[in-house]
C-alpha cells in the first residue's frame, strides 16, 4: 500500500541520499506565506554544508531559510529579493564574501523552475536584456526584439509547505501559500512536503500537486 506519510520532521528528512552536502534545495515561500519552517529546522539538524538554495528571497526572519545561512550551511542563494525587511543574515554574509548570489527577476525565476519541471532545458525572455543580469548570456533577436537565454532550474530536493496532504502525496494549498510550491515539486528529484493536516483523501478536482511529484510528507502544527 502506498503511504508517503512520515511521523515527524526528523524522520521525513532522514536516510535520503539526495539530501547531502552540495545539494540544491528548492524552497517554497513568498514573504511569510508557504514557507516550510519545520523542514528548514529539520535540515538544519542534519548539519549539511555547501548547499545551494533556490528561493523567492534570501530570508527575512530567524525561522525561515536564514537559519540555514546563519549556521553556515549555504554556499549560494538563487533568488529574486536578497534584501528584505529583517534580512540581516544574508546581507552580512554577502558583504563578507562568505556567500554567493545569483539574482534572478521573479517572473524569470518562476519560469526557470517551471521549465525544469517540464523538461525544457532553456528559453528566451526579454526580461533583463541590456542589464548586468544579462551579462554572459546568449542573445537572439525575434521579430525585431532582443531576448536573452535563461537555463532551466532543477533541484535535488524541493522543500514545500502545503495545506492538506493524503497518503498518496496529493497536496492542496491555502491561498497565497500556493506560490512556488507546485512548480518546485515538479522540478526536483525528490519533494518533501510539510502539511498542516493529513486527510484520508482529496477530491481529484481540487488537487493542486499530484502525488506523483511528492515522495514524502509530514504533518506539522499550523
Amino acid at each position: 500500500m502506498i503511504d508517503k506519510r512520515f511521523k515527524d520532521l526528523n524522520e521525513v528528512v532522514a536516510n535520503l541520499d539526495a539530501l547531502k552536502d552540495g545539494a540544491t534545495l528548492l524552497c517554497s515561500g513568498f514573504g511569510g506565506a508557504g514557507v516550510p519552517h519545520g523542514l528548514f529546522r529539520a535540515v538544519l539538524d542534519l548539519g549539511l554544508r555547501d548547499l545551494t538554495l533556490v528561493s523567492n528571497n534570501a530570508g527575512s526572519t530567524d525561522i525561515d531559510i536564514a537559519i540555514l545561512l546563519k549556521a553556515g550551511c549555504v554556499r549560494k542563494v538563487v533568488c529574486s529579493f536578497p534584501r528584505a525587511s529583517g534580512s540581516k543574515v544574508f546581507e552580512e554574509l554577502y558583504a563578507a564574501g562568505k556567500i554567493e548570489l545569483e539574482l534572478v527577476p521573479q517572473g524569470t525565476l518562476a519560469e526557470r523552475i517551471r521549465a525544469g519541471g517540464a523538461g525544457i532545458p532553456a528559453f528566451f525572455t526579454a526580461t533583463a536584456y541590456g542589464t548586468p543580469l544579462a551579462e554572459g548570456k546568449e542573445v537572439r533577436e525575434f521579430n525585431g526584439r532582443q531576448y536573452i537565454m535563461e537555463e532551466a532550474i532543477r533541484g535535488d530536493i524541493a522543500l514545500i509547505h502545503a495545506n492538506e496532504g493524503d497518503r498518496w502525496g496529493n497536496l492542496t494549498y491555502p491561498m497565497t501559500s500556493r506560490n512556488f510550491g507546485p512548480i518546485m515539486a515538479t522540478a526536483a528529484d525528490h519533494t518533501i512536503a510539510e502539511v498542516r493536516q493529513f486527510v484520508d483523501s482529496i477530491d481529484p478536482e481540487v488537487v493542486v500537486t499530484p502525488g506523483i511529484f511528492v515522495q514524502r510528507i509530514v504533518e506539522v502544527a499550523a
